[in-house]
């Protein structure tokens, strides 16, 4: 039954004000976290601390090669390392019943102090294994050894030269285009894998090496040899070799191709080795001529006139083409013959170069001439067959000394009177000064550029006064400068004298016309008497003496056919005396 309130029995009536009591469960769950949180805080604590208190240190207890670096910064641990292995070089060794000392250094062996620190665990690290490392490690740690491997290598050589024999290697050789052999024979030494090994303990541990002086084998052996002399070198001189060139045939003997050929040892055998200069050489030796060789155009006086003479073009051969064909056939028994592969070259200088230079008329010549004299003869000869045919091409020059060469018997030419320090005497070459000063004139009445030129000390009569030359070897020099657009061709033509009769030289060049030169000359100034000498040489040559004087010798420029004048050129010559020489 319902009471008045209007509840029915049994329901409890909610507090309609106050605070609810908190859950017990509640306040469990809160101590837990706080105290993971803690033991987190304190765990973590001290494992930063253990990083903070290892940092970059070397565990505690290292050592390397007995010096001790544990608990040492990375940087520390090296510096000490380094210093103590500075004073560490020497290694002793014992070598059978003798000792020696060696220099690690010198044998290239040293330790690598910072990758063994680093080895050692030297370094920062959050790994758990690291700092573990750090606080419980430690120990010997073996260090990090490098090796100069061409350093120890000179080192063993040096101790088996003092300490051994050395091996020696069998060989085959050739002579008189014949195979031969020597004999190989073991030597005594030490080995050098197992002396690195002891070399590199006694350096890191301070011990002494003992080395053994065993018995050394030689690279090349008799079985080699007789390798090499079946594969190769008897087949080799079995017969001549062949070599063919288009329509030219060469053909080598062993006697003649074995002196290019060797057997070098490379990895314990004997290889051919061929020298393609040599062989080369040999091949072109055989050729007539300059067979295959391209010919370059030129311009030469055919009837008395410039004609262009074509080029041609060549054919060529490559060394190695030559040395391939070679070493294809010496080691067959039959068929050793092969073709060489050519190419064909051309000239340098085309027919096309050649017509472009315009050498199509006579621009100067002029004559000079000269009292009879063999020598003369022969040495004015000999320069115009030098110089005969020249082609200047634009821009080119023209050096007397470096056509003709040096005046000696082997270049053709006789001895003769010349003038030396003011006075005659005889040496090779005398009268080539008419050749220098028949080409100056030459070149003057060209329009060509004066570049060097010198006239005799004195005058002498012959020659066109202010307007001569002469020339000394290694000197004085007689040069121009084709200083036109055209080539210039020289032609040379010597008549010999007789007793009877004088000689002349006549040059002439040919080009296409730039200038018509004139001259004048001016009068003779400034005159200087002559001494008297007198000398007791064996070649001396009496003369008479005359006086000195100075001159000046005008050139004129003018276009062709114009009497304009475009360019005036002054040429100063100052003669001395020539002094009256009294032989005695």
């Amino acid at each position: 039954m319902n009471d008045a309130t209007g509840k029915t029995d049994g329901d409890a009536a909610e507090p309609t004000g106050g605070t609810k009591e908190p859950s017990r469960e509640g306040n469990g769950g809160r101590i837990v976290l706080l105290t993971i949180l803690a033991l987190v805080l304190l765990v973590g604590g001290a494992y930063v601390a253990a990083y903070v208190g290892a940092g970059a240190k070397v565990p505690r207890g290292t050592t390397v090669a007995g010096v001790e670096i544990g608990g040492l910064e990375k940087a520390a641990a090296v510096d000490r390392l380094e210093d103590a292995l500075a004073e560490r070089d020497a290694i002793e060794v014992t070598i059978g019943d003798k000792q020696t000392t060696l220099s690690a250094a010198e044998a290239g062996i040293s330790i690598d102090a910072p990758a063994s620190v680093e080895a050692a665990g030297g370094g920062k690290s959050w790994s758990p294994g690291r700092l573990w490392d750090y606080y419980t490690g430690g120990g010997d740690i073996d260090p990090v050894v490098t090796v100069d491997e061409d350093a120890f290598a000179a080192t063993i050589e040096e101790l088996n030269t003092s300490h051994g024999t050395a091996p020696k290697d069998g060989a085959v050789v050739f002579t008189d285009g014949k195979a031969g052999s020597t004999a190989g024979a073991s030597g005594t030494g030490i080995e050098a894998d197992p002396a690195r090994d002891a070399l590199v303990a006694a350096y890191v541990d301070g011990t002494t090496a003992d080395l053994d002086v065993v018995e050394l084998e030689p690279d090349i052996d008799q079985a080699d040899v007789q390798r090499a002399l079946n594969e190769f070198a008897n087949p080799a001189v079995s017969g001549p070799v062949v070599l063919t060139f288009e329509d030219h045939e060469v053909r080598l003997t062993p006697e003649e191709f074995t002196p290019a050929l060797t057997l070098v040892p490379v990895d314990g055998a004997l290889q051919p080795e061929l020298d393609k200069e040599k062989l080369d050489d040999l091949v072109r030796s055989r050729f007539s001529g300059d067979m295959g060789q391209p010919v370059d155009a030129t311009v030469a006086l055919v009837d008395g006139k410039p004609t262009v003479v074509p080029s041609e073009p060549g054919v060529d051969y490559e060394p190695a083409e030559i040395a391939k064909a070679f070493m294809d056939v010496v080691t067959k028994t039959s068929g050793r013959t092969a073709a060489v592969p050519s190419h064909v070259t051309d000239p340098e200088f085309t027919t096309e170069d050649a017509k472009a230079l315009n050498i199509v008329e006579e621009v100067s010549s002029f004559t000079t001439y000269y009292p009879h004299a063999a020598y003369r003869n022969t040495n004015l000869s000999r320069a115009g067959e030098l110089i005969d045919g020249t082609v200047l091409k634009p821009g080119e020059t023209f050096s007397l000394n470096g056509i003709v060469g040096e005046r000696t018997a082997a270049n053709g030419f006789a001895k003769g009177t010349i003038i030396s320090n003011g006075v005659y005497r005889q040496d090779y070459g005398g009268g080539v000064s008419q050749m220098a000063t028949t080409v100056f004139n030459a070149m003057f009445f060209a329009g060509l550029e004066d570049v060097e030129h010198k006239p005799h000390s004195f005058y002498i009569d012959r020659y066109p006064v202010g307007r001569e030359a002469t020339v000394v070897w290694g000197a004085l020099d007689m040069s121009f400068k084709n200083d036109t657009d055209h080539g210039v061709l020289i032609d040379v033509v010597v008549k010999k004298s007789t007793p009877g009769s004088r000689g002349s030289v006549t040059v002439t060049m040919y080009s296409t016309k730039t200038w018509d030169i004139t001259t004048s000359t001016s009068d003779r100034y400034r005159y200087t008497s002559p001494g008297t000498r007198e000398l007791t040489v064996a070649d001396c040559t009496p003369n008479g003496g005359q006086s000195g004087f100075d001159i000046d010798v005008f050139r004129y420029f003018h276009k062709p056919g114009q009497s304009a004048v475009e360019r005036t050129e002054k040429f100063h010559t100052r003669y001395l005396p020539a002094d009256k020489v009294v032989c005695k």
